[in-house]
C-alpha cells in the first residue's frame, strides 16, 4: 500500500516571512511522517506562488526535513532557503531508525564518501564513524550519492549496502495529474469543503479501498482551495459515481472536468473555523483515512 500526498508550490503564499514558511513546512512534513506517507509530492501552482516562497523554495525545505539529521550538513550545507531551518520539528521517521531504539535490523540512509577499489565504497550512515561496505553486484554507485544501508547490528557493527529505495519520506515535485495518473496512487482524493462529508458510514467503506490500494490526498494552499487551483468553479462539484466504474456506489463528488480524482471529501465538516490551514487539514484528513475497517 502507497500513501502519496499532494500540496502545491503555493502552500506558504501567507507566511509573513520565511521563518514562518518554514514553520509551515516544518509541520506539513512532521504530518506526512507521523502517518506514514511514502511521498510528499510538491505539484505547481505558479498563478497562486507569491514569487518570495515559490515551489522551489518549498521543495528544499521539505527535502531537507525529509533527509535524516546525521545527513543534512553534508548533503545541504548553507543554503538561503534553510536559513530557519533550526526551527523544523524533528520527525524521527520510524523508518530511519527501526523497530528498537539501537537501530538493529533496521535500514538507514547513507551517503557514499569514498568510493574504493575491489568494489567497496565508505559509507557515512550515521554511525560514529564512515564504515566500509561491499557494493552488491550489478549496482553502481558514486561519491556523494544517498544509498540504502540494512544494519543488523550495531556492536559489533554488521550492515550491507542494498539496491533498494531510499527509506524515509520521498518529496519530489511533479505535475498534478501525472501525480494523480501513477499506477501505484490507489483512491485519488482531492480534499476540499465543498466535497462530500466524511461520516463514520462512509469511512466503513472508504477504509476498506484505502488499506487494499492505497491512497494519493490532495490538498489546497491558503487562500486557494482545488477548486480554484484547477480553475473549477465550487458549484460544479457535484455528486457522483467514482471512477473506477462502480456506478451507484455513491463513493464521492467528482467535479466536470478535474486531473484524475475519484473522489472530493471535506474531512472536516462543520468546521468551528471560517479558514482550515493546509497543515491542520493534513493532521485532519490523514488520521481519518489512517483508519482501518
Amino acid at each position: 500500500m502507497t500513501v502519496s500526498v499532494l500540496v502545491p508550490s503555493s502552500l506558504t503564499r501567507e507566511a509573513e516571512d520565511k521563518r514562518e514558511a518554514t514553520r509551515k513546512l516544518g509541520y506539513v512534513a512532521r504530518a506526512a511522517t507521523i502517518f506514514r506517507a511514502d511521498r510528499l509530492i510538491v505539484f505547481p501552482d505558479r498563478e497562486g506562488e507569491t514569487g518570495r516562497y515559490d515551489g522551489g523554495f518549498v521543495s528544499t525545505v521539505l527535502r531537507y526535513a525529509a533527509t535524516p539529521p546525521y545527513l543534512r550538513n553534508e548533503v545541504w550545507g548553507m543554503r538561503d532557503e534553510l536559513e530557519y531551518a533550526g526551527i523544523l520539528p524533528p520527525l524521527r521517521a520510524a523508518s530511519q531508525t527501526g523497530s528498537e531504539s539501537n537501530g538493529s535490523g533496521s535500514s538507514r540512509q547513507g551517503i557514499v564518501t569514498e568510493v574504493g577499489p575491489e568494489g567497496r565504497v565508505r559509507v557515512n550512515c550515521g554511525l560514529q564513524h564512515p564504515i566500509s561496505l561491499n557494493v552488491p553486484p550489478k549496482m553502481a554507485v558514486e561519491e556523494g550519492e544517498r544509498v540504502t544501508v540494512r544494519i543488523s547490528s550495531r556492536r559489533p557493527v554488521r550492515a550491507k549496502l542494498v539496491d533498494e529505495p531510499l527509506p524515509g519520506l520521498s518529496v519530489e515535485q511533479t505535475d498534478l495529474r501525472a501525480a494523480l495518473g501513477r499506477e501505484d496512487a490507489g483512491v485519488r482524493i482531492a480534499s476540499s469543503r465543498y466535497g462530500e462529508e466524511l461520516t463514520v458510514g462512509r469511512l466503513e467503506t472508504l477504509a476498506g479501498r484505502v488499506e487494499r490500494d492505497g491512497m494519493t490526498v490532495a490538498f489546497g494552499s491558503p487562500e486557494r482551495g482545488l477548486p480554484d487551483i484547477l480553475d473549477i468553479e465550487a458549484s460544479a462539484v457535484e455528486p457522483s459515481s467514482d471512477r473506477d466504474g462502480e456506478a451507484g456506489t455513491d463513493d464521492g463528488v467528482e467535479p466536470t472536468a478535474d486531473p484524475g480524482f475519484d473522489l472530493w471529501l471535506n474531512t472536516v465538516p462543520n468546521q468551528g473555523s471560517e479558514v482550515v490551514r493546509t497543515e491542520e487539514a493534513l493532521f485532519a484528513t490523514l488520521a481519518t483515512l489512517s483508519l482501518r475497517a
